[in-house]
Order: C-alpha cells, then sequence, then structure tokens
C-alpha cells in the first residue's frame, strides 16, 4: 500500500482530466465534484485525504448563531483535521448562503489544511483569498451558513457535488476541478495514472507534429508500436 507521500508524489504530475479518463475505464463515471472549481488561478494542483464535512438544508430552532458554540460545530470540527487533508464540505449546491470566511479559513491553514472543496460557496472574500488557503468552490456569498444550511457532522460518507465522498478517499484539485479516488482503488491507479499521463503526452507530440488524429487517437496496433519504440529510447 503507497504511502500518502508516495501518492502525492505520483498524483503531482497526473491531471485531474487523466484520472477521470482511468476511473471511467474503471467503470467510475461520477468522480468529479460538480461546482467546486478554484476560487482564484494560480492555485495548482494539491493532493490529500478526504476530510468530510455536512451539511443540510437550514432549520430555524438550529441554523442560528448559538449553533457556532455547539460541540457539533464547524469550529470543532475543524480542530479534528488531520494535518494535509482536503476539508471536502457537503454544501448541497447552496450558493447564497457561505459554509466559511476567512476566520475558519485562517484557522485551517494554520492547521496545515492542504485545501478546502466544496459545492457551496465562500464570503468573506478578500479575507479568504489573504490567508492563502486553496479553495474550490461554487462561489462567493455575503450571508453566513446559518442563513440557508444547518451543519450536521463531519467525517462521514457526504455527496459533494452530486459525487459520494468517504472520509479518506484521495482528493485531486487542479484547474478543471476536483475528483475523488476511491480509497481502494488508489494503489490500481497510482500504476496506470502516470502510463495514461505519458502516452497522452507522447501523442501531443504527434499532433505538434502534424500527424493526423485518427489511429493516433486512440492508438491503433502501428501506433501503439512506435510508442512503444519511444518508451524504449526514452529509457521508460
Amino acid at each position: 500500500m503507497a504511502t500518502d507521500q508516495e501518492i502525492k508524489d505520483i498524483l503531482a504530475g497526473v491531471t485531474t482530466a487523466t484520472l477521470t479518463t482511468i476511473l471511467l475505464k474503471k467503470g467510475l463515471r461520477n468522480v468529479w465534484l460538480r461546482g467546486a472549481m478554484p476560487l482564484k488561478p494560480g492555485q495548482g494542483r494539491i493532493i490529500g485525504r478526504a476530510f468530510t464535512l455536512r451539511f443540510v438544508p437550514a432549520r430555524e430552532d438550529l441554523a442560528t448563531p448559538e449553533s457556532w458554540s455547539s460541540p457539533k460545530s464547524t469550529r470543532a470540527a475543524i480542530e479534528a483535521m488531520p494535518d494535509g487533508c482536503i476539508a471536502v464540505v457537503d454544501a448541497m449546491g447552496i450558493t447564497d448562503a457561505g459554509i466559511f470566511g476567512d476566520i475558519l479559513c485562517a484557522r485551517m491553514k494554520k492547521k496545515n489544511v492542504a485545501a478546502l472543496v466544496t459545492d457551496g460557496v465562500v464570503r468573506d472574500l478578500d479575507g479568504v483569498l489573504g490567508t492563502q488557503l486553496p479553495v474550490w468552490c461554487a462561489g462567493v456569498s455575503a450571508p453566513p451558513s446559518v442563513a440557508g444550511l444547518t451543519f450536521v457532522d463531519w467525517n462521514e460518507p457526504v455527496g459533494c457535488g452530486g459525487v459520494a465522498v468517504f472520509p479518506n478517499d484521495v482528493i485531486v484539485v487542479d484547474n478543471d476541478g476536483a475528483v475523488v479516488i476511491p480509497a481502494a482503488l488508489i494503489d490500481e491507479i497510482l500504476e496506470l495514472a502516470p502510463e495514461q499521463e505519458r502516452l497522452e503526452s507522447w501523442i501531443m507530440q504527434q499532433v505538434n507534429e502534424g500527424m493526423a488524429l485518427p489511429g493516433l487517437y486512440p492508438a491503433n496496433a502501428e501506433n501503439k508500436a512506435r510508442y512503444e519504440e519511444w518508451k524504449k529510447r526514452q529509457g521508460v
């Protein structure tokens, strides 16, 4: 079983687009978290284990400012986040109540949380950007979470962006959004991903040299043989 550092080292060179292709070939079609896009350009590619948080629709007796002091609160959940995790927050795609603002994001950054990923939105945009916590979300909204959501629990299975995410699944985020790799499949994906990325890089090289797509993408037997010869010359 690969260590977390090995997972990060290998997947650092693999795009989320490539990962969705590999997972599709394994029969997993629903792995891209809808709505979770980079809050700002240049956040790079980040890999980490999922630490999940879950909201449900707001209920007036529960979704109150007083609930922020509850033992079951977003504040308590943040204190439970382990070093290097990616916080995956199920906000049911609600975009008119910010799940986290600058203070909560600042605390996550201090705890070395790798990134925040949600199908909801954040608030206090300038402050959140100032924390330098990488965020993937569906946008920005001024009202607080309790205006539209009730926080219920953390580190349990969630549905974020229409995708099932379990605690300890591997999350990869980049400019194309967020992808989940089921924890049970990670070792297999680590074997397949670098080869798929290498193949597609070779195909792009051929396209840049003027080669037509039929028989190249996907590669026919002749081009597969050419690719294998190229790998030998590269010492791969």
